[in-house]
């Protein structure tokens, strides 16, 4: 028990710029005090005190705002982030160095016993409001964008966003990402079919961009075989002919 505290309160301060101190987290963050209730309650259910498990979990509900079924299981390094709002079902599955924001969901879609509610592999990052819901399998590293609804299984290290969800194409994603990076900001979890025409702009911008990066990348590569001197800054994809620049200077 002690162990997984110390782990809860260091995956704080590794995923949360915010956090201060250690006394800072014990006292303040619901997400830390709701893996307390859970694990002590899951640790009853799995002794049969079903309703003992209940009681300590509907506790959790009440001063967290996190409510979490105490026969959810739940691995190490679990983050929630906030967590207002935060449901997790009874067969959920939520594996190691998980992240989940305020409002997400990871509900079923029957009545019927059995498995019904989602499993998380590891790493997998859930942003703010997104369901996850039914029996699906969310592959390790995805991410599913906030207010996302997701009904199907997500392959290991996609993205997935919309309502329904859809996978972004993982290449074009990978690219907007690099690209928005040497901007200064990142255009996370914001699909190609999102109504925002402001986002829809700063995505043809970002394809632009990665593409005249390549353009430009190939192009220095082509004369460095006719013999030119070239240096390429990664950062924003240009080429500069060196002793060029040093005649300017000269």
């Amino acid at each position: 028990m002690f162990n997984h505290l110390r782990e809860d309160i260091a995956v704080v301060f590794e995923r949360d710029p915010a956090a201060r101190n250690t006394w800072e987290v014990l006292t303040t963050y619901p997400g830390v005090h709701a893996l307390i209730f859970h694990r002590f309650s899951h640790w009853l259910w799995n002794l049969g005190l079903r309703w003992l498990a209940r009681v300590f979990s509907h506790l959790g509900r009440f001063f967290t705002g996190i409510e979490i079924h105490p026969g959810a299981t739940i691995g190490r390094r679990v983050f929630i982030d906030h967590g207002m709002g935060v449901v997790i079902g009874e067969t959920a599955v939520i594996s190691d160095d998980c992240t989940l924001y305020h409002g997400v969901t990871l509900g079923g879609t029957s009545w019927n016993k059995g498995k019904r509610h989602p499993t998380l592999m590891e790493g997998v990052v859930i942003g703010a409001g997104a369901k996850v819901l039914g029996p699906i399998t969310v592959g390790a590293g995805a991410k599913i964008g906030s207010n996302a609804v997701v009904v199907k299984d997500v392959p290991a290290g996609a993205t997935a966003v919309g309502i329904p969800a859809r996978i972004l194409d993982q290449e074009k994603a990978r690219q907007r990402n690099e690209t928005a990076e040497k901007m200064g900001f990142s255009a996370y979890a914001v699909g190609d079919d999102h109504n925002d025409p402001m986002t829809k702009a700063i995505h043809a911008l970002l394809d632009h961009a990665a593409e005249q990066d390549k353009r430009l990348q190939d192009m220095a590569e082509q004369l460095a075989k006719l013999g030119a001197d070239l240096e390429v800054d990664e950062k924003v994809g240009e080429a500069f002919d060196v002793n060029y620049l040093n005649k300017i200077v000269d």
